[in-house]
């Protein structure tokens, strides 16, 4: 989600504790458009991120360096020449705008005691830092937007800096609960909408937060609320101005599917407790959340060409094995035209010359039949003609049985390296299945190119009950656990007729809890193309009765003794381990 400005207000907060008092000590410019400022002071040594990326505006304290150009850019050197070693003696939030504005003393070369003011506007494509002087007025900017570009606002050298005031919105800091109601009653649209539309600062996100805080239908009509529940979402609202003016935050990420979905700085209530992971300062969940987003972005363009070769593989695949399908069942009268040839040797003596048919008692289930003959040709000749016909297609048959048997191994193969790209989390964790590609005749090897060395490893869970389980990440993991890692006695789990991972208990020579099994078929649901869903049924046995046939695809088994239980894809809970 973007920043809104009930996430500002804790920034803010978490800046004023660390910084108010301290002084600017480096300033770079890794991006166009992003400031690192280094800081000193009682604090210690601390960096503070500021982009104004159209795509994504942030500001956060951090730990970590950025390598900065060889030459600085303009705008940075102006900062060195005017706030190197300035002191910081406020952090501020104009209301819950989107604004963070950076109060700044320094001497200027006379040696007299200036002040300067470093704003942040953190609005999407409108964000900018500007740089301004004791009288507001701007003295430089990251962006500079011309009245070509903007109508509302310049944003120039020599222009007076002003928060433009776009939309007709409340500040919730400074309503009353009567002027909180009227600005929900005036909007007539769904309830959580009036709510962000009608308010500074209030992201959708946050709105539903409220709704359902206020026990309200969000899709409910702001205008056509009831007194009481009108009165309650008024309080909620009332209950939130209070918290950020107290600087009562709580910062939280939550998860759906073990992937980071969304970040506030208050309790995000209608998420589980489990599905959701709590920080003591904005700036550790901000920096933690955007890398995870990050990883999970470029693992996805990462594996783009993966994906591209693999459906393309398995859409020829499909085709091919359809065709197939329909012309072994073009073979099936195979058998007919053999009866046909039977017949006429037996009773070809009573056709008559130049006859187009003959009827004559089948045999095989007593039954008559009439056999279609070609006039210009005596009885056996018709019957070597049906003969060949029946050659023919047996042949096809034997062929195409065996030919179809191998693309639809194929297809669950290239199936199954599908489901391996849905799993992988890191980019190591394409290294084999892209291997699996190349060995299989996907991709080329490059040259005298060598293989890449494998740094992934399968996932690492504990079970409530202390019990470790290892889940494989792609077909060669799932071997390898399977057929080397695993024990005779180990239990081994998956997904009954769907594509998916293999999962290990290791028993220890123990006899398991009932817990142990459902938190593993979890897994195994979760770890599959069932993922999500909340009936799944999954076959579990022990190891040694798990086989690879010769020659068969990497990662496919058969086993013959078996359970089975059905169980959801939410593995909410299970502990996994960083090994």
């Amino acid at each position: 989600m973007a920043f809104d400005g009930v996430t500002i207000a804790g920034i803010v907060s978490e800046l004023k504790d660390k910084l108010v008092g301290n002084r600017i000590y480096k300033i770079a410019q890794p991006e166009k458009d992003e400031l690192l400022l280094t800081i000193k002071g009682s604090c210690g040594q601390v960096r503070m991120l500021m982009s104004a990326d159209a795509s994504l505006p942030l500001l956060y304290l951090t730990e970590k360096n950025k390598t900065s150009p060889m030459t600085a850019p303009n705008f940075c050197m102006l900062l060195r020449k005017h706030l190197q070693n300035a002191r910081i003696v406020s952090v501020t939030q104009p209301g819950l705008e989107r604004i963070v504005r950076f109060e700044l003393e320094h001497l200027n070369e006379l040696g007299d005691l200036c002040r300067k003011y470093l704003i942040i506007e953190l609005m999407g494509k409108h964000s900018n830092i500007i740089f301004c002087d004791e009288k507001n007025m701007i003295i430089d900017s990251i962006k500079h937007i011309s009245g070509m570009v903007s109508s509302v606002r310049e944003v120039l050298p020599g222009r007076e800096y002003f928060i433009p005031k776009t939309q007709e919105k409340a500040e919730l800091l400074d309503c009353t609960s009567e002027e909180i109601t009227a600005v929900l009653k005036a909007r007539s649209m769904p309830v959580f909408k009036a709510i962000y539309t009608g308010f500074t600062g209030i992201s959708p996100c946050i709105a539903h937060e409220l709704c359902i805080r206020a026990g309200i239908d969000a899709d409910w009509s702001s205008p056509e609320l009831e007194k009481k529940a009108l009165s309650r979402l008024t309080a909620v609202l009332n209950c939130l101005a209070d918290d950020v003016r107290k600087e009562k935050f709580y910062y939280n990420v939550v998860y759906e599917n073990r992937q980071p979905v969304e970040y506030a700085a208050i309790r995000l209530s209608s998420y589980a407790q489990e599905q959701s992971r709590v920080f003591t300062h904005i700036s550790e969940l901000l920096e933690y959340y955007y890398a995870e987003k990050n990883t999970i972005t470029r693992i996805r363009q990462r594996s783009v060409d993966l994906r591209r070769i693999v459906q393309t593989a398995l859409e020829r695949n499909v085709k091919k094995y359809d065709l197939q399908v329909k012309q072994l069942q073009d073979t099936e009268k195979r058998e007919k035209y053999k009866v046909y040839g039977e017949l006429l040797n037996t009773y070809g003596y009573e056709v008559e010359i130049g006859a187009k048919s003959m009827e004559a008692l089948n045999y095989y289930d007593d039954q008559k039949i009439t056999i279609p003959l070609d006039p210009t040709l005596s009885a056996g000749e018709n019957a070597k003609k049906y003969f060949d016909k029946y050659q023919k297609l047996k042949r096809t048959y034997e062929a195409l049985t065996t030919l179809t048997r191998e693309t639809k191994e194929e297809i669950e193969h290239l199936s199954s390296i599908s489901t391996a790209l849905d799993i992988a989390l890191r980019e190591e964790d394409l290294v084999q299945i892209k291997e699996e590609l190349i060995e299989s005749g996907y991709i080329r090897r490059k040259g005298n190119a060598k293989r890449e060395k494998v740094t992934s490893k399968p996932f690492h869970y504990v079970s409530t009950d202390g019990y470790h389980i290892y889940v494989g990440k792609n077909n060669y993991q799932n071997e390898e656990l399977t057929f080397k890692f695993a024990t005779g006695n180990d239990w081994w789990f998956h997904t009954k007729g769907i594509h998916g991972s293999h999962v290990i208990v290791k028993a220890n020579g123990e006899e398991l809890p009932d817990r142990v099994f459902e938190e593993a078929g979890k897994l195994a649901a979760h770890y599959s193309q069932a993922r999500g869903q909340e009936k799944v049924e999954i076959d579990y046995t022990q190891k040694k009765n798990v086989k690879k046939p010769n020659g068969s695809k990497p990662g496919f088994v058969v086993y013959y003794t078996n359970y089975s239980l059905v169980i959801d894809s939410d593995i909410t809970g299970i502990q996994q381990v960083e090994d």
